[in-house]
């Protein structure tokens, strides 16, 4: 299989996963406070990826690229999923999914900037009909607490996108899944504390009930996407990616409306239409530029 094929199938269960968040997030935050949820989700992703590094091999990172390792783990990984995951607790799982998707807008005009990657008249039209979809799929959200948590789904896109055009820059030097890993160890680390200083500040009563929930999000949310994600970006351009990102929203807000009874109107086959169609377009569009 062709490098550009393998990662648009990495792309697509990439962002379908990540689509999945929103919705479990949404059920373990109801009992865990947002750091705590963050680092249980690294633990669990970190002690897979540790098993995954030592097959691949634990590459030596140059004390030059050091800042940009530390800049993954921290503003990516922590400062970034932290921001996601306060969207997620104070709004509804579609309005923090739209804001999120948002990424595209924001990969490629740092893309543009910081790694001079062109933007394409079929980009701007493959973003444009996503946009567009995501508005109908899952627009018009309203609610207590909603503007606080777009802020902080805002916050969150900004830290991820940078973190985004650094990685597509920096796995043309070192292996994707090693940089994944060493990213989660960092946010981890930083983690870690913040989560104790929240427990001795919130009342909360673990229930086991909520494992599957944290392996579901430590595996398949975490691990698993992360590496795909950056795998990708080791592949396609930055901006490629990012036109993925409205296939989450629409996943987020399918799953939300099928176990979280959110609502969802009529027009969700119209502006799923329109999503595919802007994904089609950014697959296809480079074969008749």
């Amino acid at each position: 299989m062709l490098d550009k094929e393998k990662a648009y199938w990495y792309l697509t269960l990439t962002v379908c996963a990540w689509g999945s968040l929103y919705v479990v997030s949404k059920v373990v935050l109801a009992q865990l406070p947002v750091v705590t949820t963050l680092f249980m989700r690294y633990l669990i992703a970190g002690v897979a990826l540790f098993f995954v590094v030592r097959k691949v091999g634990f590459e030596r990172i140059e004390r030059a690229d050091y800042k940009y390792i530390f800049f993954i783990g921290f503003v990516g990984y922590f400062v970034s999923i932290a921001a996601q995951l306060w969207g997620i607790q104070l709004a509804n799982a579609s309005l923090a999914a739209l804001v999120n998707a948002l990424n595209p807008v924001c990969i490629l005009v740092l893309a543009l900037i910081f790694l001079q990657e062109k933007i394409r008249a079929y980009q701007l039209v493959a973003v444009a009909a996503a946009m567009a979809g995501i508005y109908i799929v899952v627009g018009g959200a309203a609610g207590e607490g909603q503007l606080a948590g777009a802020m902080a789904s805002m916050a969150s896109v900004l830290c991820w996108s940078l973190m985004s055009v650094l990685v597509r820059k920096i796995t043309r030097k070192y292996n994707p899944v090693v940089v994944t890993a060493y990213g989660i160890w960092i946010a981890l680390a930083c983690a870690l504390p913040a989560s104790l200083y929240e427990l001795s500040q919130t009342e909360t009563h673990w229930d086991w009930a909520l494992a599957p929930a944290l392996l579901y999000l430590g595996l398949i949310c975490t691990a698993l996407p992360h590496v795909l994600w950056n795998q990708s970006l080791s592949l396609l351009e930055a901006g490629r990616c990012a036109l993925f990102y409205p296939l989450q929203p629409m996943t987020a807000a399918l799953l939300g409306w099928m176990f979280l009874n959110e609502s969802l109107s009529f027009s969700f086959l119209l502006g799923a239409v329109l999503i595919v169609g802007g994904v089609l377009i950014s697959v296809l569009g480079e074969r008749f530029a």
